[in-house]
């Protein structure tokens, strides 16, 4: 791979980074609240928020340099991105963005990442045998309800699933992370309560999904059986199975692999309103809150590290989609 080329394409990273950061910054300024205002009305009673909010107002705000002009704080905001300084949150000063985001990332990163995965080996099989003229008898009587239950968003599917296992069943919990009253840790009774936690949201983001990977990978099979070397494999007699395996599978899989990597880019924001509704402690929830409260600097951060993923998955993808097949040229 030439030199020139992979400097381009980190030179094109690098862009497109700074251009989504840019936004980033613009977006929440569009609202006519004022963050400050907000945090404080929250803390404060409503006598001393009429008597000494504008001096409150104004002293959080020199604090967290949102007097200053907005060019002076768009060079601040790019500073302090490169050199990894998130700053602190509005809403919950004097924590640090940076440290918040750290206590969440694992939490979404396990729940989405675990589920995109489970969802990529189910649908990518699922669209495969879909596609295959032996296809089993299950996979013709399983495939259309997988399929319509991808037509149903993330979060009616997680209400669906409380309501079913939760008030009805009361096999799994309503929501949160982990139960009341236990510390974080890895001792096996909180990752068995953690994974109990887990299995309704992650089910909700498995079942949306399936669809998606399995349409993708039905696509992608129909159009490999109508290449020559699937014609020449057959006509020399070959075992349907390897066939399928070596000679389809192995070619429809590739595009799939790179809608994988875009997806595990977006892992870090995680399935936000899924995270909502089940009141899980994840980086989708974060967020969530920080736009509710106006919390720029929470907003900044949590952006920014989506965009940074999916950049770097990107970037990844492009550098490696010429070694995993050789016909890809630039």
């Amino acid at each position: 791979m030439a030199l020139e080329y992979v400097l381009r394409r980190v030179g094109v990273f690098f862009v497109v980074v700074w251009a989504a950061a840019t936004v980033n910054f613009a977006i929440p300024r569009l609202s006519p609240a004022d963050p400050i205002k907000e945090a404080l009305l929250k803390v404060t009673s409503m006598g001393a928020a009429q008597a000494g909010m504008d001096v409150l107002t104004r002293t959080f705000s020199e604090r967290f340099g949102l007097d200053q002009p907005v060019w002076k704080q768009y060079l601040n905001y790019l500073v302090d991105l490169a050199q990894g300084n998130l700053g602190f949150s509005i809403s919950f000063f004097p924590a640090r963005v940076g440290e918040m985001i750290l206590v969440a990332l694992p939490w979404t990163i396990v729940l989405v990442g675990l589920a995109t995965l489970i969802t990529f080996a189910l649908g990518t099989v699922l669209g495969a045998f879909m596609a295959w003229s032996h296809v089993p008898g299950v996979i013709r009587v399983l495939a259309p309800p997988l399929l319509t239950l991808s037509a149903i968003p993330y979060y009616l599917l997680g209400l669906i699933l409380i309501y079913l296992f939760a008030f009805v069943i009361k096999a799994f919990p309503l929501g949160g992370g982990y139960s009341v009253g236990l510390t974080v840790d890895w001792s096996p009774p909180f990752l068995v309560d953690a994974a109990k936690h887990a299995i309704l949201p992650a089910l909700s983001i498995v079942l949306a999904d399936l669809g998606f990977w399995a349409l993708g990978m039905r696509g992608m099979m129909v159009t490999v059986q109508g290449e020559d070397f699937m014609t020449l494999a057959e006509a020399k007699g070959l075992n349907p199975g390897r066939i399928f395996l070596r000679y389809g599978v192995r070619n429809a899989v590739l595009p799939q692999i790179t809608s994988l990597a875009l997806s595990m880019g977006r892992v870090v924001s995680g399935a936000i309103l899924v995270e909502v509704v089940f009141a899980y402690p994840g980086v989708g929830n974060l967020l969530y809150q920080a736009i509710r409260s106006f919390d720029y600097f929470v907003i900044y951060g949590v952006a920014f590290m989506v965009i940074v993923a999916i950049g770097v998955a990107t970037l990844v993808l492009d550098l490696l989609l010429p070694a995993l097949d050789p016909r890809i040229t630039y």
